[in-house]
């Protein structure tokens, strides 16, 4: 039992919300930090990683601030209607979910990306510290040849750096990462929250930028939790943040306008949070 976060995927646009909402709900009062158990997903992961060890939320809400240019973010187009287009080409004869992931790892390996080295260098300049908190954190990823679903930490056989470069591959846009002699992908290729790592315990808050992701809604999964007896709060990102996320949640320009919603998000939803947490 006790508490566990859940961190959700959405670009460096949702590493700016989730970072901003955390200090709005703390600044309210209603610190998730403190959490048994924190499970990150892509734009996730790096948010758990970040609050683990040992990082301020206030230095963190103010690094999101910074001009685009000044963060080493590598800049990249997504086109969301060509990766929907791709998607729906792959779920046409209805795949198992495992065999959906494989061939999204497929796409990934076969794309033409920056060097995994250079985004590498992202990742870690992203997170202060590179080891592993004493906290349990969970971080997720998919292996990009079998579409099986991994579930990283501590004790997983990957770095902190690996783990979260891992878990925010986004198919076709980031090179596949290199754990050992195995390549893995984005976490959010299996689900945008991947909640289910958070049964047993009997307080959670979800925070996830996007209320949707290829494995359906957030409340499919949040549904499940609730079943078993846990009291569980989900905050998905408001009119006002979807406007600061823009067409393209990976163009680092999103970091600012992000952040100053997801703070302002973060005092609005606190009231609602504290009734899980508390």
């Amino acid at each position: 039992m006790g508490k566990a976060l859940v961190l959700g995927g959405g670009g460096v646009a949702g590493v700016a919300w989730e970072t901003a909402l955390l200090l709005g709900l703390r600044d309210a009062g209603v610190d998730l930090t403190d959490a048994d158990l924190v499970v990150g997903t892509s734009a996730g992961s790096v948010v758990a990683a970040q609050i683990t060890t040992g990082n301020d939320l206030a230095e963190l809400y103010e690094a999101q601030l910074v001009a685009p240019e000044q963060t080493g973010e590598l800049a990249v187009e997504f086109d969301t209607d060509a990766f929907t287009a791709t998607l729906v080409e792959l779920l046409s004869d209805r795949p198992a979910p495992q065999e959906l992931r494989r061939r999204l790892g497929e796409v990934a390996l076969a794309a033409d990306t920056v060097p995994e080295a250079d985004r590498r260098r992202v990742i870690e300049a992203r997170l202060p510290v590179h080891q592993w908190p004493d906290r349990k954190v969970v971080v997720t990823a998919v292996d990009a040849a079998t579409g099986e679903f991994v579930a990283f930490d501590a004790d997983g056989g990957a770095s902190l750096v690996e783990a979260v470069g891992a878990s925010c591959a986004v198919p076709g846009v980031w090179p596949p990462v290199t754990i050992g002699v195995r390549r893995y992908i984005d976490g959010g290729v299996r689900s945008t929250i991947n909640a289910d790592l958070a049964a047993g315990h009997d307080r959670v808050v979800v925070v996830a930028p996007f209320a949707w992701g290829i494995a359906g809604p957030v409340d499919d999964e949040v549904a499940e939790l609730r079943a078993s007896g846990a009291r569980v709060a989900v905050v998905t990102a408001d009119e006002a943040a979807q406007a600061a996320f823009g067409p393209n949640p990976l163009d680092p320009a999103t970091r600012r306008p992000a952040a100053e919603a997801g703070r302002a998000q973060g005092a609005a939803v606190a009231a609602t949070v504290a009734e899980v947490w508390r």
